[in-house]
């Protein structure tokens, strides 16, 4: 069978299932869940030796250490991956509730219903751990998914769609409700990304390449975001113990992740208290630091940045460091070179911290916590499909609401219009 034969052989199959899927029990779609994350705890072992399977391969690929990272199941990622299934099934379900109920002066009530978006196509890159997240979260929200992983976890994959599989199966719900594409074949992306009649919504995790090819060429809707450049702005009303804390753990907790600080701003006048036991941490970690001028000669063991570290999502060891004047500069710098991601304060003024909440237009906004945090799992969605910079339909992380619609309905009693 040629790809595209495939691609729509698959897109029927999953058009099918989002019917069935649409009126599919709560009870039902929990026991589903509940399954998958039996399968996947039993199958640990399975999904470890498949994922070095894919590790291997890798190796002469050249993949950097932030992609290997990202390929990686280890043991707590698997368990993660359970646990985040669970807390789905804990979840409301969202579908067909009504909210906003209104009587009109006709008489009639007027609400909303919120349903299912039909058909989510996924393409993701590296992160095995997604095919249970999106299964997840597909089918607690009523949808039906297509998932498209890269060729360098196509073992992985497999692995954990066949937990997947065994847990629609044990619900007695449609195993056409979640699949995953069986071949590596690049061809079989150009035509899930344009293959109206059967996917609603396309919903891309990966590299700033993938997401811009499909920004070009897709013919669905998507919810994305392209890059994460992230930043911490330590004010100087901040507490030296929580700005510790926080600008360490937003770059060195994990460094090929989008939420990741890539910019730290220090305000002038806290820079010579904070810079040098912060960056000592930074060295010690083998940080590379890049810095302006002003803090270069607090830390002058820093390179110089360059325009194009502000712009830069490094996705590694590399952390970009500015002093500004204050809160305005430290906003205008992040509106000038963010990306709408994640980006935080560290202050005790509470003036500022609301502030900076109004004034950052980023899809995570946080006072004294790190950007790690800006995650599905820590935001108690159960999981994320992904995360929106997106400001129509869905923002930040997305969860089961953001994977659903809204539709009007009316209740009337015989009324009509005069």
């Amino acid at each position: 069978m040629d790809v595209q034969t495939y691609m729509t052989s698959v897109g029927k199959a999953a058009r099918a299932a989002s019917r069935a899927m649409a009126v599919a029990d709560t009870r039902a779609k929990n026991a589903a869940l509940t399954a998958m994350a039996a399968a996947i705890e039993d199958a640990a072992a399975t999904l470890q030796r498949e994922n070095a399977r894919d590790l291997e391969a890798a190796q002469p690929k050249g993949l950097d250490a932030a992609a290997i990272d990202r390929l990686t199941l280890k043991p707590k990622t698997i368990a993660t991956m359970a646990d985040g299934l669970r807390q789905i099934a804990a979840l409301p379900d969202p579908i067909g509730e009504i909210s906003g109920l209104k009587y009109r002066p006709s008489g009639i009530q007027v609400g909303q219903m919120r349903v299912p978006l039909g058909v989510i196509g996924i393409i993701y890159e590296s992160r095995p751990n997604v095919t249970a997240d999106a299964a997840g979260l597909c089918l607690k929200s009523g949808n039906a998914a297509i998932l498209r992983g890269g060729s360098e976890a196509l073992h992985s994959n497999q692995a954990i769609a066949a937990c997947v599989q065994a847990g629609l199966k044990a619900a007695g719900l449609p195993q056409d409700a979640v699949q995953v594409i069986a071949t590596a074949d690049r061809a079989a992306v150009g035509e899930l990304i344009t293959m109206q009649d059967y996917v609603d919504v396309i919903v891309p995790r990966g590299g700033k390449g993938l997401i811009e090819r499909l920004m070009r060429e897709s013919r669905i809707p998507m919810i994305k975001h392209l890059h994460g450049v992230c930043h911490v702005y330590i004010d100087d009303e901040a507490d030296f113990d929580k700005a510790i804390r926080v600008a360490d753990n937003a770059k060195t907790q994990r460094l090929g992740t989008c939420n990741t600080m890539e910019t730290l701003l220090v305000a002038r006048a806290f820079a010579p208290k904070i810079l040098p036991a912060l960056c000592k941490i930074y060295a010690d970690k083998q940080i590379e630091l890049r810095g302006d001028d002003a803090a270069r000669a607090i830390v002058p063991a820093m390179k110089t940045a360059t325009e194009e570290d502000w712009h830069t999502e490094y996705l590694d060891a590399i952390l970009s460091v500015r002093i500004v004047d204050g809160l305005d500069e430290a906003i205008g710098h992040i509106t000038r070179y963010g990306s709408q991601h994640t980006d935080a304060i560290v202050t005790e003024n509470v003036t500022r911290a609301r502030r900076f909440l109004r004034e950052v237009d980023s899809s995570s906004v946080m006072v004294n916590a790190s950007t790690r945090f800006a995650d599905g799992y820590e935001y108690g969605l159960g999981a994320e499909i992904g995360i929106s910079t997106d400001k129509i339909h869905a923002r930040g992380p997305v969860g089961l609401e953001g994977l659903t619609s809204l539709k009007y309905v009316v209740f009337g009693d015989g009324h009509i219009r005069g």
